[in-house]
């Protein structure tokens, strides 16, 4: 997929990021937001050459906002702050998101309110669509005043420093901007403050993880069904009046779910009457967690779109009036918070799915054979499959903990509470990529699972999620390499083709 994306800073969609992130899709400065960031430079060359004392633009930076810069030394200011703030440490961060935080960066200053030139902003959009990526450490930011650390590696390839990566390879920034023609940047007063100043780590980290996560969202409700079919379990308990009876919006819909997927279910009709009064909660109570999930994702939403299109630099300058503001709009809190309540509300997707996993596993809870494979003990069959989920639900258990809870003052107490809201950000996306990994094993079973029943057919939804899985991995007749099979399982999840397949035999999910 290549398009290209037009931003105003006013109604960037998620939908969107993704396709600038991962699939390839350039973007584009408005015509309007042209305008609005040429207003808005024109002030602050007038108030530099009048002498205005303006933070980051004509005096130093945190606990140095006292001290003046000279005329002389504004430019110079500017390239100091790139080079001494980028002290990042660890791995390089993936492309899909520094690719998003250039976009959300150029989205930002769009609306004008940076002081930013035009041909800065531009610059920042030639690397994204030539298929640069900076080199972006994962580890220096506190989430407060910005992402400052990461954001400042990311901004030095604009001057030429720094380093990135060109069709995989890592090299200089220099040697990158040269590759594609591209000239480095000078920057002017007040400009690397602006470029650095910015929520746009965190955000990207928390969108992408917001998509993968509301991906999961149907898949878990698939493994259920599955499942709970599987385990001769009962339809009775996603009654739609048990959830009008409390109706939560996450909850209704899960039940909705999972009673589509198994219509015309013949295993689960064949043991109609049979002695259980009630299954466990894993199957019975499905809807109420996977609900909740559903909507705690909904309100991380509603703080994500905000986000990606609001200004997060200080100062801010605001052309219509005609003035500048200091303030504290780069501080990540509401971030934090959310980031925090995105990893605790997945992670329960993974709590329950790794329960239902270990009751398909243990012939005692299933009454099928042991570990879902035949000549146990000579076969070892899903037994360690199991282990890998529980291995991934105990570390995000660990990882779960909210950053936010955290703060330590930093600029000699300037700066005396952060949000810690990058490392909220960073242990979210593990999480995410965790579940990815226990929904697919729930998936892997729920299929060998099926085939146990030769003579009874499964129900319509989850049929279809049956046969897509067997397009990609066969029945285990006996022991074999399974990180491949999982590894195609989450492959078909990320692609949303098990969906797609089951939408397409009942109708839409919501």
């Amino acid at each position: 997929m290549e398009k290209t994306i037009i931003l105003n800073g006013e109604n960037f969609q998620l939908s969107e990021l993704v396709a600038i992130a991962r699939n390839g899709a350039d973007a584009a400065i408005s015509v309007e937001s042209e305008s609005r960031i040429n207003k808005a430079r024109t002030l602050v060359d007038k108030w530099v050459k009048k002498g205005e004392r303006i933070y980051g633009v004509t005096t130093g930076f945190g606990a140095l906002s006292d001290v003046t810069i000279s005329f002389e030394d504004t430019k110079k200011l500017q390239k100091k702050i790139l080079l001494s703030h980028a002290a990042g440490m660890g791995n390089h961060m993936d492309d899909d998101v520094v690719r998003a935080m250039m976009a959300l960066r150029i989205n930002d200053f769009c609306r004008g309110n940076s002081g930013l030139r035009l041909e800065t902003i531009r610059k920042l959009s030639d690397l994204l669509n030539t298929g640069i990526i900076p080199v972006v450490p994962e580890k220096g930011s506190v989430g407060a005043s910005g992402d400052l650390v990461p954001m400042a590696h990311l901004s030095l390839v604009l001057i030429g420093e720094g380093e990135a990566f060109v069709d995989g390879r890592r090299m200089p920034g220099a040697k990158a901007l040269a590759m594609k023609n591209i000239t480095p940047l000078e920057l002017a007063a007040g400009e690397g403050l602006a470029l650095i100043n910015g929520t746009q780590f965190m955000i990207a980290l928390g969108c992408l993880a917001l998509h993968d996560a509301l991906n999961l969202c149907k898949h878990a409700d698939i493994a259920a069904a599955i499942s709970l079919e599987t385990l001769m379990g009962t339809r009775s308990a996603f009654d739609p009046r048990i959830h009008r009876a409390r109706p939560h919006t996450g909850q209704m819909k899960a039940a909705q779910n999972m009673l589509k997927m198994t219509e015309n279910s013949e295993i689960i009709s064949s043991h109609k009457d049979c002695s259980r009064v009630q299954d466990a909660y894993t199957l019975r109570c499905s809807p109420q967690v996977h609900g909740a999930s559903w909507d705690a994702f909904g309100y991380v939403d509603r703080v994500i779109r905000v986000e990606m299109n609001a200004s997060t630099e200080n100062p801010l300058i605001f052309p219509e009036s005609g003035e500048f503001l200091s303030g504290g709009n780069f501080h990540g809190q509401p971030l934090a918070l959310a980031c925090d309540f995105l990893g605790i509300a997945i992670a329960e997707l993974a709590n329950i799915s790794e329960r239902r996993i270990e009751r398909l596993v243990n012939p005692q809870l299933s009454g099928l054979p042991a570990f879902l494979v035949e000549d146990g003990g000579l076969n070892s069959g899903f037994m360690i499959a199991q282990y890998a989920a529980a291995s991934l639900v105990s570390e995000n258990k660990v990882i779960a903990h909210p950053a936010s809870v955290d703060s330590i003052p930093t600029s000699a107490n300037k700066e005396d509470h952060v949000s810690m809201g990058a490392v909220a950000a960073r242990k979210c996306r593990d999480i995410v990529e965790n579940v990815e990994e226990v929904i697919a094993i729930e998936l892997l079973c729920g299929a060998q699972a099926i085939d146990l029943f030769t003579n009874l057919k499964a129900g319509d939804g989850t049929i279809a999620a049956y046969e897509t899985i067997r397009k990609e991995v066969d029945y285990m007749t006996e022991d074999r390499f399974l990180s491949a099979d999982i590894a195609k399982v989450k492959a078909l999840l990320r692609s949303g083709e098990i969906v797609r397949a089951v939408e397409e035999k009942v109708g839409t999910l919501y």
